[in-house]
């Protein structure tokens, strides 16, 4: 995990404790909210980066990765 998602889960985590032991502030919440959509935009993109990098290999050892996936990868 990359230093950036860290510090965000560990921004996230704080504020939702918080939040369990009193009310956040519009501030809080609107950061909280910010912090999220940040998470999932990296979360995403690391997802569709290991997608991308998937090929798909028969029995024989042959590449038989769809055309289409090799043109967006290359």
């Amino acid at each position: 995990m990359s230093d950036q998602m860290d510090a965000l889960i560990k921004e996230i985590n704080a504020l939702a404790h918080k939040s369990k032991t009193e009310e956040l502030s519009p501030e809080e919440k609107a950061r909280q909210k910010e912090l999220r959509a940040q998470y999932i935009k990296i979360f995403r993109e690391g997802m569709r980066q290991q997608l991308e990098g998937i090929r798909v290999i028969d029995p024989n050892g042959n590449d038989v990765t769809p055309v289409r996936r090799k043109k967006k990868v290359h």
